[in-house]
């Protein structure tokens, strides 16, 4: 879809009831109007110069992407696609990722006070995610030293034994630092997370802060073709896979039916936050 200035003006905005400055919600295009990843890139760029003068309030962007690669400023070569796919390099924080059709990617692009805390922003976001999973009826959690939303593996080692044979003690990925499990067969492939009862990413997080005001932000996976993340290394990480809202509950969820519970948490996570400054 092409995001014209008409279409932006069209878009369905929805501002909180009680004050302007809460977080209000644009829809800019799902399903068939899916938007394409550069024209909302540029919108992006559009809400945050007017968002940092102050023009308008904090605004989360909430759309589906036709399907590409976007890859953050840390992606290594060796993490991109074999075949030679195009990815879009952008400037947010963290890797490689996927978008498209079936997940709900959202833009909060929010001022922050300063001075800035970056991981505090990312938690709250993680917060909003992992109460839009619970109402579901999925449990799911942080990782630590891995930023998103995900879902526990069984950390049985019998218990991965189930696809492939694989088992803890002797997978290779934890012990050649060279493995690639997109050479190595669908046992390995990140879409098959679940089957070896290893954690899975649900929601993946990546951001950047310029001029104390936030770009960039989550996708979370309802009902996503997954096997679009075994061409790459989703966000560098091997030992671990993706999965989605529809695959781990057993039924089909849109992101239509998503949509109003991710605006509920994020509103109320973000009202009920202080946004106090990291102590120094």
């Amino acid at each position: 879809m092409r995001l014209t200035p008409e279409r932006v003006c069209q878009a369905r905005v929805r501002k909180a009831r009680v004050a302007v400055d809460e977080l209000r919600f644009v829809h800019l295009g799902f399903g068939d109007e899916a938007v394409e990843y550069h024209a909302a890139w540029q919108e992006q760029r559009r809400v945050h110069t007017a968002r940092f003068a102050d023009e308008i309030p904090d605004t989360c962007l909430l759309l589906e992407h036709q399907s590409v690669y976007t890859a953050g400023r840390r992606t290594e070569d060796s993490e991109r696609p074999l075949d030679g796919t195009p990815v879009i390099d952008i400037d947010r924080g963290g890797k490689i990722t996927w978008h498209g059709p079936g997940q709900l990617v959202g833009y909060p692009i929010m001022k922050l006070p300063r001075p800035v805390d970056v991981v505090a922003h990312v938690r709250r976001l993680e917060e909003a995610l992992i109460g839009v999973c619970a109402e579901f009826g999925l449990e799911t959690t942080r990782v630590e030293g891995r930023s998103g939303v995900w879902v526990l593996g069984d950390e049985v080692a019998g218990a991965r034994a189930g696809l492939g044979g694989l088992s803890l003690d002797f997978d290779p990925r934890r012990h050649d630092e060279e493995f690639d499990p997109r050479l190595s067969g669908p046992e390995y492939a990140p879409s098959n997370a679940g089957q070896r009862h290893e954690d899975r990413k649900l929601a993946q997080i990546g951001i950047r802060v310029a001029k104390g005001v936030t770009m960039h932000g989550f996708a979370l996976n309802c009902d996503s073709d997954n096997t679009w993340f075994d061409r790459i290394v989703p966000c560098g990480i091997r030992d671990a896979g993706v999965t989605s809202l529809s695959q781990e509950l057993g039924r089909r969820i849109t992101v239509a039916e998503v949509l109003p519970v991710v605006e509920k948490h994020l509103s109320a996570v973000w009202s009920a936050a202080t946004p106090l400054p990291r102590a120094v």
